[in-house]
C-alpha cells in the first residue's frame, strides 16, 4: 500500500509538489496523470526512496520512505521513464547482476520468471545496446518485477512500445494489479482509462481530481448524451423520445438521427427504444457519447490554471 500525507518538495525556491495527500491499496492500479512539470516524477522518486521530501510523510508497503528507506527499496519495483541499463551486457547478464545486487536467495528462478513474464525468452543472449527501445523497456520491466515487490511504481511503462507490445504490457500490468499495489504514470490518457481502478490528476504540484475514471466522466459531463438513428418516417419521434422519463433534451440532427441528453447515471436507452417501437418507429442504432479522460484532463488542468493564475503571479513578484 501507499499512504501519502502533506507531501511537499522544494527545489530551491520552486515548489515542485505542494501538500499532496493520496493513497493506493493492495490490488489497486492507480493512474497518476499530469502534464510535463506537474510533479509526477518528483513524487515517484520520493516514493521509491530515491530522494527525501522537504515536508510531509510517505508510507510505502508499511515503511517510512525517510526513516526506513532500505526496507522501502526492498519492497518496491521501480521503472523510471528513462531506464538505466548497461548497453554492453546481455539481457541475461544484466538481470543476473540485478538479482545479485538485491541478494535474492533464489536468483536463477526469479530471473527466469521475470524473463517469461515480459516475453524476453528469445532475447536473453542479446546485448542491451543492440535492442530496440521497446525491448529495452521490457528489460526495465523485468528488473522492476525481479524481486516480486509488493508495490510497483511505473513511470510511462509503455513508452516506445509498438501497438502489439502495448497490449501485452497493459495485460501484464492488469495481472500485477490483482495482488500488488501499482502506481502508474502515463501521458496516454486512454491507457489509464483502460487499466486503472482510480485516477489522480496532478497539475502544478497539486492534485486537482481523484476518482474512478467513470465517476470523473460523470462529474465533468453533468449529463450523458446518446445518439439514436431511426429508419423511415420519423414524424412524432421527437415527441415520443421527449416523453421518456429521464430525457432532458432531444435535438433532431437530420437523416433520422436524434441527439438526446439524459440524466447521468440512469440507463434509459431500453425505455427509449421501447417507446419508439410502440410508436411504430424503426430503431437502427443507439450509442452513447461518453466524455473521455482526455477531455476531463484538459478541462481540469485548464480550470486549475485559471484558479491559481493570479496567486501564482503574485508569488512570482514576491
Amino acid at each position: 500500500m501507499i499512504q501519502v500525507t502533506n507531501l511537499t518538495k522544494w527545489y530551491g525556491l520552486r515548489k515542485a509538489i505542494d501538500g499532496l495527500n493520496f493513497h493506493a491499496k493492495k490490488g489497486e492500479i492507480v493512474g497518476f496523470l499530469g502534464p510535463n512539470g506537474a510533479g509526477k516524477t518528483t513524487t515517484m522518486r520520493i516514493l521509491t526512496a530515491y530522494m527525501p521530501p522537504s515536508e510531509g510523510r510517505a508510507i510505502v508497503a508499511g515503511y517510512d520512505v525517510v526513516e526506513e528507506s532500505l526496507e522501502v527499496r526492498r519492497r518496491v519495483g521501480y521503472l523510471p521513464e528513462t531506464v538505466p541499463l548497461y548497453a554492453d551486457m546481455t539481457v541475461l547478464d544484466y538481470l543476473d547482476f540485478m538479482a545479485a545486487m538485491r541478494h535474492l536467495p533464489n536468483a536463477d528462478q526469479c530471473v527466469d520468471e521475470a524473463i517469461q513474464r515480459v516475453n524476453l525468452e528469445d532475447r536473453v543472449e542479446s546485448y542491451i545496446g543492440n535492442l530496440s527501445k521497446g525491448m529495452r523497456q521490457r528489460v526495465g520491466l523485468a528488473q522492476a518485477v525481479l524481486h516480486k515487490p509488493e508495490v510497483l511504481i511505473l513511470d510511462e511503462p509503455t513508452i516506445g512500445l509498438d501497438p502489439a507490445q502495448v497490449v501485452e504490457i497493459r495485460a501484464f500490468i492488469r495481472e500485477l494489479g490483482a495482488d500488488h499495489t501499482v502506481l502508474l504514470s502515463t501521458h496516454i490518457l486512454s491507457e489509464a482509462q483502460q487499466i486503472c481502478n482510480r485516477v489522480l490528476i496532478i497539475n502544478k504540484g497539486h492534485i486537482v481530481a481523484e476518482d474512478r475514471p467513470e465517476n470523473l466522466q460523470a462529474r465533468l459531463a453533468g449529463a450523458e448524451r446518446i445518439t439514436i438513428e431511426l429508419a423511415g418516417d420519423t414524424e412524432g419521434a421527437e415527441t415520443t423520445i421527449a416523453g421518456v422519463k429521464g430525457v432532458l433534451t432531444v435535438e433532431p440532427m437530420g437523416n433520422g438521427v436524434f441527439e438526446i441528453e439524459i440524466t447521468p447515471g440512469k440507463e434509459i436507452r431500453p425505455a427509449i427504444v421501447r417507446a419508439l417501437t410502440r410508436a411504430g418507429q424503426d430503431v437502427v442504432e443507439v450509442h452513447s457519447q461518453g466524455v473521455d479522460l482526455e477531455q476531463i484532463f484538459l478541462e481540469l488542468t485548464r480550470s486549475d490554471d485559471k484558479s491559481k493564475g493570479k496567486r501564482t503571479s503574485r508569488q512570482q513578484k514576491e
